[in-house]
């Protein structure tokens, strides 16, 4: 059936003899195509009849025939070219190994609410130092190095050594070690990824001071950057300054979204979406702006484009006297049961002496509980103690408020190190507060332990120089079996050593200065058996000064994502 013929608009030209039917064909002068001033002959009329007649005839015959078609095609089995097939798994090279290290803390020059702050330079006392661990396989030291921000080096740990060794006989650990660099600002660990996967890397942050207003020792992991985070403790009441930096070391621009939670539920704050953090650089936002006076404070931290690294400054000081610095870092994702070790708890009777006093409140062990979703949470908490677990005087379970943030005293229990461990039926984050010092009017310190992740194996453990250090693990329901090997700055690893925790306790091991000769600057650590969880415990001889960092995962193995190709 031929197309009909169309006029300069773009429409058919129809027949002029009645109502036209939309099937008419033309062809030729048959289609009616005259000379200007001819005119039309009967003959031709009842030809232009005759064919309109047979085009419609001609077309019930192909809607009929295509009808035929259509039904048939129902009973036709789907073409192979048609059907649902799972999307195949492709696997994905192994990228650098990350870690964004929070730079010294300084203290909040005049500006206005809410907005990136200016600093005042740190005490005369301050110090802010890096200790990192890179550990090698199969015979090869991945290149690795600390950087600033810029892409600037800082450090190099170890160089590119090539290839792995062929298949053969286990290969000896090497390790690759930073101790104690000396840092002024925010600075990147990265690590090379040897026969596609991952390096096995940590680092930490330490900062110090003995004088000014920022008293006390703050450290924290370094952070591999993430575009979904939740952090918890923050505060904003009088005296409390709390100071969230994040920090872009992507090539990509990030834009980051913040969500507020307070005792009274979520905050919905202007200024708080569309934060835009550059490449290579550090936005600071000032946490009272966005929600004043809020004892307790939790706030999830997402990014779109670049992965930006997140840590809150904060700093206490009652009155005229210092009460203490930290970095809080993220901890786990929104889970049924949290669970926090490293939790330094003393003396109950001084606990209770103190926090009486105004303004020492927040002087007390608390964990803060926040509840992101639509239900209350009804949480059961346990302390797990060197002995065994230790009975909380309000009976351990709260309810904790949908939306909004809970906190509740850990204090009432005997001094000691404890593991935290909270379990509901609904998802909730958590942290646990941390605080030395009991006299009142001298300075005192505060650290957050964040909640921490399983043990597996081959955790690469950065532990900070200089001061009291220890390494505590907490078993839950059952027995567990560590295994941790101390890594030294002449870049060996050494003989490994074991420790059986029984079930429901929590076990301390001291860091030595130095092995063999050489400073510790790290851990290898492994956990077998009932689930088992570790932390670094941070003190000073003499001073009222606290720090504690919960492990972080293990390096991941090579990834695979579903790879979809359409269009």
């Amino acid at each position: 059936m031929h197309e009909p013929t169309r006029g300069p608009s773009g429409t058919g030209t129809g027949s002029s003899d009645g109502p036209g039917t939309g099937l008419e064909t033309r062809t030729g002068a048959a289609a009616g195509h005259r000379p200007p001033g001819s005119t039309a002959r009967p003959a031709a009329a009842g030809k232009r009849r005759t064919g309109a007649l047979a085009g419609a005839a001609g077309a019930v015959l192909v809607l009929a025939c295509a009808g035929g078609v259509v039904a048939a095609g129902s009973l036709m089995p789907v073409a192979a070219s048609s059907r649902s097939l799972e999307a195949p798994a492709a696997a994905v090279p192994a990228g650098t190994s990350t870690g964004v290290c929070p730079g010294p803390a300084r203290l909040l020059e005049g500006t206005e609410a809410g907005t990136d702050p200016q600093f005042k330079p740190e005490s005369d006392t301050a110090a802010t130092s890096v200790t990192a661990a890179v550990l090698g396989t199969a015979g090869v030291l991945p290149g690795s190095r600390l950087s600033r921000l810029d892409g600037s080096s800082a450090a190099e740990i170890a160089k590119d050594s090539g290839a792995p060794a062929p298949e053969g006989p286990r290969q000896e650990l090497l390790a690759g070690a930073l101790a104690g660099r000396t840092v002024d600002q925010v600075t990147v660990l990265s690590a090379d990824a040897v026969a596609n996967q991952k390096a096995s890397a940590a680092a930490a942050m330490k900062f110090t001071a003995t004088d000014g207003d920022l008293q006390g020792t703050a450290a924290a992991n370094c952070q591999q950057p993430s575009n979904d985070q939740w952090i918890a403790g923050a505060s904003t009441t009088v005296g409390r300054t709390s100071v969230l930096v994040l920090s872009n070391a992507s090539s990509s621009p990030a834009t980051v979204n913040l969500e507020l939670y307070g005792a009274k539920g979520q905050i919905q704050a202007p200024g708080s979406r569309g934060l835009l953090v550059a490449p290579g650089t550090t936005r600071s936002v000032v946490l009272a702006g966005l929600a004043p006076g809020e004892e307790q404070l939790g706030l999830r931290v997402r990014s779109s484009g670049g992965p930006v690294a997140a840590v809150i400054q904060q700093s206490v000081l009652r009155g005229l006297t210092p009460g203490g610095v930290d970095f809080i870092t993220p901890g786990a994702a929104p889970a049924t049961r949290q669970v926090m070790t490293g939790v330094d708890i003393q003396d109950a009777a001084g606990i209770a002496a103190l926090t009486a006093k105004s303004g020492y409140k927040d002087a007390a062990p608390a964990l803060q509980i926040t509840v992101p979703g639509p239900s209350d949470a009804v949480v059961e908490i346990k302390l797990y103690g060197r002995d065994g677990q230790k009975a909380l005087p309000a009976g351990g379970v709260v309810t904790a408020k949908a939306g909004s943030v809970t906190e509740v005293s850990l204090a009432g229990v005997p001094a000691g190190h404890y593991t935290v461990a909270a379990s509901s039926d609904v998802s909730f984050v958590a942290a646990t507060r941390v605080s030395r010092g009991l006299q009142a009017n001298q300075p005192s310190d505060v650290a957050w332990a964040a909640s921490g992740i399983r043990l597996g194996s081959q955790h690469v453990v950065a532990v900070p120089q200089g001061g009291g250090r220890e390494l505590v693990f907490g078993a839950l329901d059952g027995r567990a079996t560590i295994t941790y090997s101390a890594i030294t700055a002449d870049g060996k690893v050494r003989t490994p050593a074991t420790a059986d925790i029984a079930g429901g306790t929590t076990a301390s091991i001291a860091v030595p200065e130095k092995a063999d000769g050489a400073d510790v600057v790290g851990y290898v650590v492994s956990a077998a058996g009932d689930p088992a969880y570790g932390a670094v415990l941070v003190g000073q001889e003499g001073r009222s000064d606290v720090a504690t960092m919960a492990f972080q995962p293990p390096a991941a193995g090579q990834e695979t994502v579903p790879v979809a190709l359409g269009f």
